[in-house]
Order: structure tokens, then sequence, then C-alpha cells
């Protein structure tokens, strides 16, 4: 099931300034605090262990991480709660937004407002999430037949060779075993996270495109957005 688009595969990263690490750091940090509700020790707690792999391949701080799971029983931690947002932006691709937050009337305004101010709009439940599908995504830095053959082997669904290595989908429940069979097959995994895979992907381009990516680094930016998806093409 392939489809992997331009916009679901490349990410929009800025360079690496300070401030921007600390706010991924803490956008990692309140996924941390919310999957160590469900227990903290990552052997038993499979959401848990999936962000802190996500954190580890950040660069992390070990401290940060230590604080971020603390929080579990503190008044902040139990405040913060996910929620996933959906809309529509320029050329009519469907957005899925996913956040973290302890105000979702805080959240929700600054969700809308972002769409609005970028050719975008909020959408009603389930209007778009029925275009995705939830999935596993991992990228490894490896190239060649041989690495798809090892990606296949692990149990993935599907590979495909990008510009910076293979992206391999997984089911969700399979994603961390997959991305062990790959380290131990002496793969070089750089992401594994789940994410929101367009069933069919939207055409877009020219002044769209543009306007796209605008609205796409935008929403990135507001602290409690913690992943931002697209069928755009």
């Amino acid at each position: 099931m392939s489809g992997h688009s331009k916009w679901a595969t490349t990410k929009r990263q800025k360079a690496v300034v300070d401030a921007k690490r600390g706010a991924l750091f803490t956008k990692i940090g309140n996924q941390i605090a919310i999957a160590a509700r469900s227990g903290t020790d990552p052997a038993m707690n499979p959401s848990l262990a999936m962000v802190l792999e996500k954190a580890r391949l950040a660069n992390m701080p070990k401290a940060n991480i230590e604080r971020a799971i603390a929080r579990v029983t503190s008044k902040e931690g139990a405040a913060l709660m996910e929620e996933t947002y959906e809309g529509y932006g320029p050329g009519g691709v469907g957005i899925i937004i996913e956040v973290a937050t302890d105000n979702k009337n805080r959240t929700m305004p600054d969700v809308r407002n972002t769409l609005s101010k970028n050719g975008g709009r909020m959408a009603d439940p389930g209007s778009v999430m029925f275009q995705f599908e939830r999935k596993g995504v991992i990228v490894i830095s490896d190239k060649g037949e041989d690495a798809l053959m090892a990606a296949l082997e692990a149990g993935a669904e599907d590979a495909s060779e990008e510009e910076d290595g293979i992206e391999i989908i997984t089911s969700p429940s399979d994603l961390m075993k997959v991305r062990q069979a790959l380290v131990d097959a002496g793969m070089t995994v750089t992401s594994a996270e789940l994410q929101y895979i367009a069933t069919n992907n939207v055409p877009v381009d020219g002044e769209n495109a543009e306007k796209l990516e605008k609205l796409l680094d935008a929403l990135d930016d507001l602290d409690d957005v913690t992943a931002v998806h697209t069928n755009a093409e």
C-alpha cells in the first residue's frame, strides 16, 4: 500500500538550533508523560518503548527523559491529554493533526487559527480520518536489494527505497518487533513511529503546494502539536 507522497515521507525540518531542539524535546516529553501512565517499564509498555525510541533517535538527554516519566505522578502530567484534529488544506488535501495538551480550550483555537490563516480549515470529526490508515513507519539509512529483503523478512507489510534510505510500513502492533529485527540484522534505523498513512493521495502543485508547505510548517511550530499528516501527493 505504498502510496508514499513527498509530503508524507519528507520531513519539513528547518536548521537545528537550540530553540527548535528545545521545542522538539518538549513535544517528545509530553508524549513520554502520556505513555508512561500505562506503566513506566518500557518492557511492559510498548507505547512508552516506542516514544523512548523516538527520544533516543532525537538525542534527547537522559535527564529530560527521566523528568518526563516522573511527570506521570504529578498534577501537570495527569492533566495532559492526546487529541486528534482533522482539517483541509490548500487544494482540498486532508490533514490529520495530533496534539498533546493540558488545555484543549487553548490548543483547538490555535490549530483552527493556524489553518484559517494559511488557506485551510477545520473539518468535522471523521470526515478526513477515513482517508487514512494507522501504520508503523520505519526508516533505515541502508539501501539496496539486501536491505529491502531484510525489511520484508523482518515482517514489513511494504518497503520502498527513498532518497534518504528505505521506508518500511508495518502494522501498528508489529512496529517495535520489526524495528528490533532490523537492528538485529545490522540495519541502521533512523526513525520508527506510528503515522497516519493516506490510502489515496491528492495531487497538489504550483501555488497550492507552496501554501500547503507554509501551512504544514506553521502547524509543526505549534507547541502542542506532536505530528502532522496529509494525503497530498
